[in-house]
Order: C-alpha cells, then sequence, then structure tokens
C-alpha cells in the first residue's frame, strides 16, 4: 500500500514539474551577444553560444566594440552590454545566420513571445563581392527567425521583420506559433521580400530576451477601472423641458484628438505626435479607461493606413532615477503596443522604445513641466510600408 502510494505520489510530481516546465522561459545563451571584435574590430569569432551558419567561402558576422570604429566604420553604442553583432546581405545572392540550440524546445502548436533589439548602421564599409570595390553595406534588411532540427536547420519561418529601417536602436517584438517542435534556432538576415534581389546591406542585433510562453487566444489587454477625474456628488433629478415638435435634432460630435492623424497624406516619415488624453495610474503601465478615445483614433488610424509603420515612445519626468524612467518609460509604450496588436494591428508595424527622461520637452522644475515630459508619442517611421 506504503510502495502504491509513494509510486502515485512521484508520478503527480513528475507530471506537475513537466507541466511546470512548458510554461518556464526559453532561454538563449549570451542573448547580448558579448564577444571579442579584437583591436581595430573584427577577428572572425562568433560571440559564445552562437554558430556561423553562413555560406561556403564568407566571412562570418561581425562582432562590434563599445568604443570607436571597428573594421567596418560602424561607430555605433550597443544597446547593452559591451559588443552586438552585425549581420550582412551580400550582392552575390549571399547572406548571414547566426544558430543556437534551445535550452527547451519550442513545442508544436504553442505560442511565444519574443523581442531583439535592431538597428541598422548608416556606415557599414566592406568590399562588393560582385565588383570588389569598396561598398558601403547600408541597405536596409529584414530579420527571418526560423525554427529548425540542428544547427542551420531551417525547417519553418517562425517570424520576420518589416525592413530595419532605424539608425537607432529599437525594440522588435515577435510572436512565434511553430507548427512543428524545433529545438534550434536561426536568426537570419535577409533581402527585402516578396521579389528578392541581391544588395549590400546590414542589420545590427543586441539584447534578446527569453522566449516566453503565452496564450494562444488572444483578448484585448484589460483596461484598469482607475478614474481621472473626481466623480461628481449624485445630481438631483431634474425634468427635461419638452421641445417644439419642429426643432431639429443636434447630433454631438466627439472632438478628434490627435488631429495630425485626420490627413494621413501630410504625414511625414520622422514625424512625432504626442498621444493626449493618455492616462496611467502614478508608477504603472496599466492603461486607464479614460485612455480608450485616443487609442481608438490611433487604432482607425492604423487600420485605415496600412503601408504605415509606427513607433511608440515612453517618457518620464526627471524625478525618478534613470534605470527606474527607462523601465517605466519601456513598459507603457509597450503596453500600447500590445493593446494595438490585440485589437487586430500587425506587430511587423508596431515598434516600441523607452526613453526615460532623456528627452524632456519642458523643464522638470515645476509640477506643469513634469506633466509634459512624462508623455507617450507616435512616431512616423514609415509611410510606404
Amino acid at each position: 500500500m506504503k510502495r502504491s502510494i509513494l509510486l502515485l505520489f512521484l508520478s503527480v510530481l513528475f507530471f506537475s514539474s513537466s507541466v511546470l516546465a512548458q510554461d518556464e522561459p526559453i532561454r538563449l545563451t549570451n542573448p547580448s551577444f558579448e564577444g571579442n571584435p579584437g583591436e581595430g574590430g573584427n577577428i572572425g569569432r562568433l560571440p559564445d553560444g552562437w554558430y556561423d551558419c553562413g555560406f561556403p567561402g564568407e566571412t562570418p558576422p561581425d562582432v562590434h566594440p563599445k568604443e570607436g570604429a571597428g573594421a567596418f566604420q560602424v561607430t555605433k553604442e550597443p544597446f547593452h552590454g559591451k559588443t552586438y553583432l552585425g549581420l550582412v546581405v551580400r550582392d552575390n545572392d549571399t547572406w548571414e545566420m547566426v544558430s543556437q540550440r534551445l535550452s527547451a524546445p519550442l513545442q508544436a502548436s504553442k505560442c511565444y513571445e519574443f523581442s531583439i533589439s535592431l538597428a541598422r548602421s548608416e556606415i557599414y564599409m566592406s568590399q562588393s563581392r560582385v565588383t570588389n570595390e569598396p561598398m558601403n553595406y547600408a541597405t536596409p534588411v529584414k530579420l527571418r527567425i526560423w525554427g529548425g532540427s540542428g544547427y542551420c536547420s531551417r525547417l519553418e519561418l517562425l517570424a520576420e521583420s518589416a525592413l530595419v529601417v532605424n539608425a537607432r536602436w529599437l525594440g522588435y517584438n515577435f510572436r512565434l506559433e511553430p507548427k512543428q517542435t524545433h529545438t534550434y534556432i536561426v536568426f537570419e538576415a535577409f533581402y527585402k521580400t516578396p521579389t528578392p534581389f541581391p544588395y549590400n546591406g546590414n542589420l545590427l542585433m543586441d539584447n534578446a530576451s527569453d522566449i516566453i510562453p503565452v496564450p494562444c487566444t488572444i483578448t484585448t489587454p484589460e483596461v484598469a477601472a482607475v478614474d481621472e477625474k473626481p466623480k461628481p456628488g449624485p445630481k438631483p433629478p431634474t425634468q427635461k423641458p419638452t421641445k417644439p415638435a419642429d426643432t431639429p435634432v443636434v447630433k454631438k460630435t466627439t472632438p478628434v484628438i490627435l488631429k495630425e492623424l485626420e490627413n494621413p497624406a501630410k504625414l511625414t516619415k520622422g514625424q512625432t505626435i504626442r498621444m493626449d488624453q493618455l492616462y496611467f495610474p502614478a508608477d504603472s503601465a496599466t492603461i486607464t479607461k479614460g485612455s480608450v478615445p485616443v487609442l481608438t483614433e490611433v487604432y482607425n488610424f492604423l487600420s485605415a493606413n496600412p503601408n504605415v509603420i509606427v513607433e511608440i515612445g515612453g517618457h518620464t519626468n526627471g524625478t525618478p532615477s534613470h534605470e527606474y524612467c527607462d523601465r517605466l518609460s519601456t513598459e507603457r509604450a509597450k503596453a500600447i503596443v500590445d493593446y494595438l496588436a490585440a485589437k487586430g494591428i500587425s506587430r511587423k508595424r508596431l515598434q516600441y522604445k523607452g526613453y526615460g527622461k532623456r528627452n524632456p520637452i519642458d523643464s522638470n522644475a515645476s509640477a506643469a513641466g513634469r506633466k509634459k515630459n512624462q508623455r507617450v508619442e507616435i512616431k512616423i517611421l514609415s509611410v510606404t510600408g
């Protein structure tokens, strides 16, 4: 009897552990691509944990340093840590990929979320494989994420970004819904699709996240029931005045909050629009009910203009520490992206970034100035897709 109970207990424990393990994050080895670029640039060695999947006869992807120009005149500061990874596509129809084994399999028919910081270097000097002349590999490319059963195995395309046109680091978010189970992942720089042709371009990668299991049913994020204004007291009942039969009925129109979005033809790349009437509780990234009207305007605009790509940027006032401000501003920007994505806007068109307290638009010495500085903005990254 005791033996049966012990076996039952061990079976339950094993089953529970297996279920919990399936919900744990899948962690990447060296997700910040920390490596040794060597003096003056690349030494032909990938960061620990990553495997080169490039074409025969071509050099591996390049590790870029924190300070000074690397071998390719790339001078961008890392988003995180001391180094980052650069991938290129070439005019001889070859491109770069890296791979690694996952800490746990991506399960078929499960859903996951993943984010990574991406950018493009405006200068990336190398030699053309076609002409043998010096060439700036500056044309935008995209990131494609593959799942497979071994290093460099590309069995299933799990996600791909829009063209990475931004010259500063931005967080790109992906939802992975594998149809097969995969034990390896491949990050691939690739040309503009759907009709790719060879050209010279680059993609910078840093600060990859864990791969987080999430529910496959997408629901609109809950909006907190927080009132921005105090509720008025009860009003005494009043009798509605009678109107003559021939009095015309005047319909009330809802005032437009973001007037800049009314005329999409006038929007320009790089334009920034402040999201007025967007509210969060203090020290929180929970969207309040009072924010729904302005979010509805943004959703309607993006739905009607499917070629527009935007960045949601979060900003804080200058009172707390940089670490706190960076975290809160990023979480608030991400909350807006999650809200829009849950309503059906493709995440390929939505990027987010937390700027913390680095870009004030008013003085932090007054309450009014701090209120202006604590804001969320829409930046138009592309009007042509």
